[in-house]
Protein backbone atom coordinates (compact mmCIF):
# COMPACT_ATOMS: atom_id res chain seq x y z
CA UNK A 1 0.00 0.00 0.00
CA UNK A 2 2.72 2.47 0.97
CA UNK A 3 4.63 1.70 -2.23
CA UNK A 4 1.94 3.65 -4.09
CA UNK A 5 2.79 6.77 -2.19
CA UNK A 6 5.31 9.46 -3.15
CA UNK A 7 8.52 9.19 -1.16
CA UNK A 8 9.45 12.83 -0.89
CA UNK A 9 7.70 16.03 0.03
CA UNK A 10 9.01 19.53 -0.59
CA UNK A 11 7.73 22.85 0.69
CA UNK A 12 4.76 24.30 -1.18
CA UNK A 13 4.47 27.93 -2.24
CA UNK A 14 1.32 29.55 -0.88
CA UNK A 15 0.04 33.11 -0.76
CA UNK A 16 0.42 35.90 -3.27
CA UNK A 17 4.12 36.05 -4.14
CA UNK A 18 6.39 36.59 -7.09
CA UNK A 19 7.70 33.35 -8.63
CA UNK A 20 10.78 32.29 -10.58
CA UNK A 21 11.96 33.78 -13.85
CA UNK A 22 10.46 32.40 -17.03
CA UNK A 23 12.72 30.12 -19.06
CA UNK A 24 13.57 28.97 -22.61
CA UNK A 25 15.16 30.93 -25.45
CA UNK A 26 13.62 34.34 -26.17
CA UNK A 27 14.53 37.56 -27.91
CA UNK A 28 16.43 39.68 -25.41
CA UNK A 29 14.39 42.41 -23.71
CA UNK A 30 15.11 45.96 -24.83
CA UNK A 31 18.11 47.77 -23.35
CA UNK A 32 16.84 50.32 -20.84
CA UNK A 33 18.66 53.29 -19.30
CA UNK A 34 17.57 53.12 -15.68
CA UNK A 35 18.67 52.06 -12.21
CA UNK A 36 16.30 49.09 -12.03
CA UNK A 37 13.29 47.60 -13.74
CA UNK A 38 11.05 44.53 -13.67
CA UNK A 39 8.27 43.06 -15.79
CA UNK A 40 5.82 40.75 -13.99
CA UNK A 41 2.77 38.80 -15.10
CA UNK A 42 -0.15 39.81 -12.90
CA UNK A 43 -1.96 36.46 -12.85
CA UNK A 44 0.98 34.14 -12.19
CA UNK A 45 3.47 36.49 -10.54
CA UNK A 46 6.26 35.27 -12.79
CA UNK A 47 9.11 37.68 -13.46
CA UNK A 48 9.50 37.88 -17.23
CA UNK A 49 12.44 40.31 -17.29
CA UNK A 50 14.33 42.48 -14.88
CA UNK A 51 17.53 44.23 -13.92
CA UNK A 52 18.52 45.10 -10.34
CA UNK A 53 14.93 44.34 -9.41
CA UNK A 54 15.81 43.84 -5.73
CA UNK A 55 18.01 46.96 -5.47
CA UNK A 56 16.91 49.17 -2.57
CA UNK A 57 16.29 52.58 -4.15
CA UNK A 58 14.34 55.74 -3.32
CA UNK A 59 10.81 55.18 -4.67
CA UNK A 60 9.70 58.84 -4.64
CA UNK A 61 5.93 59.19 -4.98
CA UNK A 62 5.45 55.53 -5.85
CA UNK A 63 5.48 55.37 -2.03
CA UNK A 64 1.93 56.70 -2.19
CA UNK A 65 0.80 53.34 -3.55
CA UNK A 66 1.29 51.93 -0.05
CA UNK A 67 -0.46 54.95 1.46
CA UNK A 68 -3.44 54.54 -0.85
CA UNK A 69 -3.49 50.75 -0.37
CA UNK A 70 -3.82 51.12 3.40
CA UNK A 71 -6.64 53.64 2.91
CA UNK A 72 -8.38 51.33 0.43
CA UNK A 73 -8.12 48.36 2.80
CA UNK A 74 -9.73 50.40 5.55
CA UNK A 75 -12.50 51.52 3.22
CA UNK A 76 -13.11 47.92 2.16
CA UNK A 77 -13.26 46.75 5.79
CA UNK A 78 -15.54 49.58 6.93
CA UNK A 79 -12.94 51.17 9.22
CA UNK A 80 -13.18 54.26 7.02
CA UNK A 81 -16.13 55.64 5.09
CA UNK A 82 -15.80 57.51 1.79
CA UNK A 83 -17.74 60.43 3.29
CA UNK A 84 -15.63 60.74 6.45
CA UNK A 85 -14.13 64.23 6.62
CA UNK A 86 -10.37 64.63 7.10
CA UNK A 87 -8.87 67.83 8.50
CA UNK A 88 -5.87 69.52 6.90
CA UNK A 89 -3.62 70.42 9.81
CA UNK A 90 -0.65 72.76 9.44
CA UNK A 91 1.71 69.78 9.71
CA UNK A 92 0.20 68.35 6.50
CA UNK A 93 -0.72 71.57 4.70
CA UNK A 94 0.94 72.24 1.37
CA UNK A 95 2.17 75.80 0.90
CA UNK A 96 2.43 75.53 -2.85
CA UNK A 97 6.15 74.91 -3.02
CA UNK A 98 7.46 73.88 -6.43
CA UNK A 99 9.43 71.11 -4.71
CA UNK A 100 6.36 68.97 -4.01
CA UNK A 101 3.03 68.02 -5.53
CA UNK A 102 -0.15 69.08 -3.75
CA UNK A 103 -3.90 68.57 -3.70
CA UNK A 104 -4.32 72.08 -2.24
CA UNK A 105 -6.78 71.45 0.57
CA UNK A 106 -6.93 74.77 2.49
CA UNK A 107 -5.24 75.04 5.89
CA UNK A 108 -7.67 73.95 8.63
CA UNK A 109 -10.12 72.95 5.92
CA UNK A 110 -11.28 69.40 5.32
CA UNK A 111 -11.97 66.97 2.50
CA UNK A 112 -13.72 63.62 2.31
CA UNK A 113 -11.73 60.40 2.41
CA UNK A 114 -12.66 59.58 -1.20
CA UNK A 115 -11.49 63.03 -2.36
CA UNK A 116 -8.27 62.62 -0.39
CA UNK A 117 -7.75 59.22 -2.02
CA UNK A 118 -8.14 60.76 -5.48
CA UNK A 119 -5.81 63.57 -4.45
CA UNK A 120 -3.17 61.00 -3.49
CA UNK A 121 -3.51 58.77 -6.55
CA UNK A 122 -4.20 61.27 -9.34
CA UNK A 123 -2.63 64.51 -8.12
CA UNK A 124 0.08 62.80 -6.05
CA UNK A 125 -0.74 65.20 -3.24
CA UNK A 126 1.77 65.22 -0.40
CA UNK A 127 -0.74 67.20 1.66
CA UNK A 128 -3.46 64.59 1.15
CA UNK A 129 -1.03 61.77 1.98
CA UNK A 130 0.10 63.36 5.23
CA UNK A 131 -3.43 64.37 6.25
CA UNK A 132 -4.67 60.81 5.76
CA UNK A 133 -1.66 59.44 7.66
CA UNK A 134 -2.48 61.71 10.60
CA UNK A 135 -6.19 60.87 10.40
CA UNK A 136 -5.52 57.11 10.52
CA UNK A 137 -2.49 56.82 12.81
CA UNK A 138 -2.24 60.12 14.70
CA UNK A 139 0.99 61.21 13.04
CA UNK A 140 3.02 60.38 9.96
CA UNK A 141 5.67 58.43 11.85
CA UNK A 142 3.12 56.04 13.31
CA UNK A 143 1.57 55.63 9.87
CA UNK A 144 4.99 54.76 8.43
CA UNK A 145 5.15 51.89 10.93
CA UNK A 146 1.80 50.68 9.59
CA UNK A 147 3.26 50.86 6.09
CA UNK A 148 6.23 48.75 7.13
CA UNK A 149 4.02 46.17 8.81
CA UNK A 150 1.93 45.91 5.64
CA UNK A 151 5.07 45.63 3.49
CA UNK A 152 6.30 42.75 5.64
CA UNK A 153 2.91 41.05 5.38
CA UNK A 154 2.97 41.32 1.58
CA UNK A 155 6.49 39.94 1.28
CA UNK A 156 8.07 43.23 0.24
CA UNK A 157 11.47 42.24 1.57
CA UNK A 158 13.44 45.18 0.17
CA UNK A 159 11.26 48.06 1.34
CA UNK A 160 11.28 50.37 4.34
CA UNK A 161 9.12 53.46 4.64
CA UNK A 162 9.81 56.54 6.71
CA UNK A 163 6.92 58.71 5.48
CA UNK A 164 3.64 58.57 3.57
CA UNK A 165 4.74 60.70 0.60
CA UNK A 166 8.07 59.45 -0.73
CA UNK A 167 9.92 62.67 -0.01
CA UNK A 168 13.66 61.90 0.34
CA UNK A 169 14.59 60.59 3.77
CA UNK A 170 17.38 58.36 5.07
CA UNK A 171 16.13 54.80 5.44
CA UNK A 172 13.24 55.25 3.00
CA UNK A 173 13.57 52.81 0.11
CA UNK A 174 11.88 50.14 -1.97
CA UNK A 175 12.67 47.98 -5.00
CA UNK A 176 11.20 47.46 -8.44
CA UNK A 177 10.10 43.94 -7.51
CA UNK A 178 8.47 45.10 -4.27
CA UNK A 179 6.57 47.77 -6.16
CA UNK A 180 5.29 45.07 -8.53
CA UNK A 181 4.17 42.97 -5.55
CA UNK A 182 2.31 45.97 -4.14
CA UNK A 183 0.71 46.73 -7.51
CA UNK A 184 -0.62 43.17 -7.76
CA UNK A 185 -2.27 43.51 -4.36
CA UNK A 186 -3.80 46.87 -5.19
CA UNK A 187 -5.32 45.47 -8.40
CA UNK A 188 -6.62 42.31 -6.71
CA UNK A 189 -7.45 43.34 -3.14
CA UNK A 190 -8.61 46.91 -3.82
CA UNK A 191 -10.51 46.19 -7.03
CA UNK A 192 -13.37 48.53 -6.04
CA UNK A 193 -10.98 51.49 -5.97
CA UNK A 194 -8.51 50.41 -8.65
CA UNK A 195 -10.34 52.36 -11.43
CA UNK A 196 -9.19 55.59 -9.73
CA UNK A 197 -5.64 54.80 -10.85
CA UNK A 198 -6.74 55.21 -14.48
CA UNK A 199 -8.48 58.57 -14.01
CA UNK A 200 -6.70 61.19 -16.07
CA UNK A 201 -7.53 64.30 -14.01
CA UNK A 202 -9.04 65.49 -10.76
CA UNK A 203 -10.30 68.93 -9.77
CA UNK A 204 -10.27 70.03 -6.16
CA UNK A 205 -10.50 73.52 -4.66
CA UNK A 206 -10.99 74.84 -8.19
CA UNK A 207 -7.62 73.47 -9.33
CA UNK A 208 -7.63 70.82 -12.07
CA UNK A 209 -4.56 68.61 -12.25
CA UNK A 210 -3.76 65.80 -14.63
CA UNK A 211 -2.45 62.35 -13.87
CA UNK A 212 1.32 62.26 -14.47
CA UNK A 213 1.22 58.76 -15.97
CA UNK A 214 1.68 59.66 -19.64
CA UNK A 215 0.79 56.16 -20.80
CA UNK A 216 -2.81 56.68 -19.70
CA UNK A 217 -3.14 59.19 -22.54
CA UNK A 218 -1.34 57.21 -25.24
CA UNK A 219 -2.00 53.51 -24.56
CA UNK A 220 -5.61 52.43 -23.95
CA UNK A 221 -4.42 49.14 -22.45
CA UNK A 222 -2.73 50.95 -19.52
CA UNK A 223 -5.02 51.52 -16.52
CA UNK A 224 -2.63 52.48 -13.67
CA UNK A 225 -0.73 52.86 -11.41
CA UNK A 226 1.67 55.60 -10.17
CA UNK A 227 4.58 57.84 -11.12
CA UNK A 228 7.33 59.18 -8.92
CA UNK A 229 10.14 61.69 -9.19
CA UNK A 230 12.75 63.29 -6.97
CA UNK A 231 16.31 64.29 -7.77
CA UNK A 232 17.58 61.26 -5.85
CA UNK A 233 15.10 58.79 -7.33
CA UNK A 234 15.05 59.96 -10.92
CA UNK A 235 11.86 59.39 -12.92
CA UNK A 236 9.94 56.28 -11.85
CA UNK A 237 6.75 54.54 -12.90
CA UNK A 238 4.64 51.52 -12.00
CA UNK A 239 2.31 50.73 -14.91
CA UNK A 240 -0.26 48.01 -15.45
CA UNK A 241 -1.44 47.04 -18.92
CA UNK A 242 -4.16 44.56 -19.90
CA UNK A 243 -4.32 43.27 -23.46
CA UNK A 244 -6.91 40.57 -24.00
CA UNK A 245 -6.83 38.11 -21.09
CA UNK A 246 -3.26 38.97 -20.10
CA UNK A 247 -2.17 41.70 -17.67
CA UNK A 248 1.46 42.74 -17.16
CA UNK A 249 2.97 45.05 -14.56
CA UNK A 250 6.10 47.04 -15.44
CA UNK A 251 8.20 49.02 -12.97
CA UNK A 252 11.02 51.35 -13.97
CA UNK A 253 13.13 53.25 -11.41
CA UNK A 254 15.73 55.92 -11.97
CA UNK A 255 15.13 56.82 -15.61
CA UNK A 256 16.62 60.16 -16.78
CA UNK A 257 13.41 61.96 -17.86
CA UNK A 258 9.62 61.88 -17.99
CA UNK A 259 9.76 60.89 -21.65
CA UNK A 260 12.18 58.07 -20.89
CA UNK A 261 10.10 56.58 -18.09
CA UNK A 262 7.13 56.43 -20.47
CA UNK A 263 9.05 55.13 -23.49
CA UNK A 264 11.00 52.54 -21.47
CA UNK A 265 7.81 51.26 -19.85
CA UNK A 266 6.10 51.09 -23.23
CA UNK A 267 9.05 49.16 -24.69
CA UNK A 268 9.18 46.52 -21.97
CA UNK A 269 5.40 46.05 -22.02
CA UNK A 270 5.40 45.59 -25.79
CA UNK A 271 8.23 43.05 -25.49
CA UNK A 272 6.33 41.11 -22.84
CA UNK A 273 3.04 40.94 -24.70
CA UNK A 274 4.81 39.97 -27.93
CA UNK A 275 6.76 37.08 -26.42
CA UNK A 276 4.61 35.56 -23.66
CA UNK A 277 1.19 34.07 -23.14
CA UNK A 278 -0.83 32.66 -20.24
CA UNK A 279 -2.18 29.14 -20.13
CA UNK A 280 -4.04 27.11 -17.52
CA UNK A 281 -2.25 23.78 -17.11
CA UNK A 282 -4.68 22.23 -14.62
CA UNK A 283 -8.11 23.55 -13.57
CA UNK A 284 -9.24 23.85 -9.96
CA UNK A 285 -11.44 21.13 -8.51
CA UNK A 286 -10.57 18.44 -11.07
CA UNK A 287 -9.42 15.07 -9.72
CA UNK A 288 -5.80 14.58 -10.80
CA UNK A 289 -5.22 11.30 -8.95
CA UNK A 290 -6.35 9.16 -6.04
CA UNK A 291 -3.98 8.23 -3.27
CA UNK A 292 -4.25 5.68 -0.42
CA UNK A 293 -5.19 6.73 3.11
CA UNK A 294 -4.51 4.77 6.29
CA UNK A 295 -7.11 4.47 9.08
CA UNK A 296 -9.92 5.93 6.96
CA UNK A 297 -13.51 4.91 6.30
CA UNK A 298 -12.44 4.90 2.65
CA UNK A 299 -9.08 3.58 1.48
CA UNK A 300 -8.24 6.44 -0.90
CA UNK A 301 -8.86 10.13 -1.48
CA UNK A 302 -9.08 12.16 -4.68
CA UNK A 303 -6.59 14.99 -4.96
CA UNK A 304 -6.62 18.14 -7.05
CA UNK A 305 -6.01 21.88 -7.02
CA UNK A 306 -7.86 24.47 -4.96
CA UNK A 307 -7.15 27.08 -7.64
CA UNK A 308 -6.30 27.00 -11.33
CA UNK A 309 -2.66 26.30 -12.15
CA UNK A 310 -1.88 29.07 -14.60
CA UNK A 311 1.60 29.80 -15.92
CA UNK A 312 3.17 32.41 -18.16
CA UNK A 313 5.08 30.86 -21.03
CA UNK A 314 7.07 31.87 -24.07
CA UNK A 315 4.58 31.78 -26.93
CA UNK A 316 4.15 28.33 -28.48
CA UNK A 317 5.69 26.42 -25.56
CA UNK A 318 2.57 25.14 -23.79
CA UNK A 319 2.91 21.63 -25.23
CA UNK A 320 6.43 21.33 -23.76
CA UNK A 321 5.42 21.93 -20.15
CA UNK A 322 5.61 18.90 -17.85
CA UNK A 323 3.69 18.61 -14.58
CA UNK A 324 4.45 16.32 -11.66
CA UNK A 325 2.35 15.42 -8.63
CA UNK A 326 4.21 15.08 -5.33
CA UNK A 327 1.97 13.61 -2.62
CA UNK A 328 2.80 13.43 1.07
CA UNK A 329 3.65 9.86 2.11
CA UNK A 330 1.58 7.77 4.52
CA UNK A 331 -1.56 9.89 4.65
CA UNK A 332 -3.67 9.17 7.71
CA UNK A 333 -7.33 9.88 8.41
CA UNK A 334 -9.02 12.06 9.39
CA UNK A 335 -8.44 14.27 6.35
CA UNK A 336 -10.39 17.47 5.82
CA UNK A 337 -11.70 18.58 2.44
CA UNK A 338 -9.23 21.16 1.11
CA UNK A 339 -6.38 19.93 3.32
CA UNK A 340 -2.98 20.37 1.65
CA UNK A 341 -1.48 16.94 1.06
CA UNK A 342 1.18 17.65 -1.56
CA UNK A 343 1.95 19.83 -4.54
CA UNK A 344 1.85 20.01 -8.32
CA UNK A 345 5.07 21.16 -10.00
CA UNK A 346 5.24 22.54 -13.55
CA UNK A 347 8.57 22.46 -15.40
CA UNK A 348 9.75 23.76 -18.76
CA UNK A 349 13.18 22.89 -20.14
CA UNK A 350 14.00 21.26 -16.81
CA UNK A 351 13.37 24.46 -14.84
CA UNK A 352 10.50 25.05 -12.46
CA UNK A 353 7.77 27.39 -13.66
CA UNK A 354 5.29 27.08 -10.83
CA UNK A 355 4.17 25.09 -7.82
CA UNK A 356 0.64 24.86 -6.44
CA UNK A 357 -0.68 23.11 -3.32
CA UNK A 358 -2.37 19.76 -3.95
CA UNK A 359 -5.45 19.33 -1.77
CA UNK A 360 -7.93 16.62 -0.80
CA UNK A 361 -11.10 17.03 -2.82
CA UNK A 362 -13.23 15.32 -0.18
CA UNK A 363 -13.08 14.54 3.50
CA UNK A 364 -12.04 11.12 4.82
CA UNK A 365 -13.37 10.25 8.25
CA UNK A 366 -11.47 8.02 10.63
CA UNK A 367 -12.45 4.35 10.59
CA UNK A 368 -13.48 2.26 13.59
CA UNK A 369 -11.15 0.71 16.14
CA UNK A 370 -10.81 -2.75 14.55
CA UNK A 371 -10.30 -1.38 11.02
CA UNK A 372 -7.51 0.87 12.37
CA UNK A 373 -5.90 -2.15 14.05
CA UNK A 374 -5.89 -4.00 10.72
CA UNK A 375 -4.16 -1.02 9.08
CA UNK A 376 -1.55 -0.98 11.85
CA UNK A 377 -0.80 -4.62 11.06
CA UNK A 378 -0.55 -3.86 7.33
CA UNK A 379 1.88 -1.02 8.03
CA UNK A 380 4.01 -3.31 10.22
CA UNK A 381 4.33 -6.00 7.54
CA UNK A 382 4.79 -3.48 4.70
CA UNK A 383 8.08 -2.43 6.31
CA UNK A 384 9.39 -5.92 5.69
CA UNK A 385 7.69 -6.88 2.45
CA UNK A 386 7.29 -3.48 0.76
Amino acid sequence: MSSLRALTVAAVFTGFTINAHAVTALPLPPTLDNKAYVLVDYDTGQVLAGSNENAELPPASMTKMMTSFIIEKRLMSGQLKETDMVRMNESAWCRGSSSESCMYVPLNGSASVIDMLRGIIIQSGNDASKAMAEHIAGNEGAFAEMMNQEAKHLGMNHSHFMNATGMPMDGHYSSALDMAILARHIIKDSSKYYPIYSEKEFTYNGIKQGNRNALLYTDPSVDGLKTGHTEAAGYCLVASSKRGPMRLIAVVMGTPSMDERASQTRAILNWGFSNFENTTLRPAGQSLATTPVWFGQTEAVSVGLAENMAVTLPRGQAANVKTQLVINPDLKAPIQKGQVIGKVVANLDGKMLSEKPLVALEAVEESGFFARMIDHVKIFFSKFFG
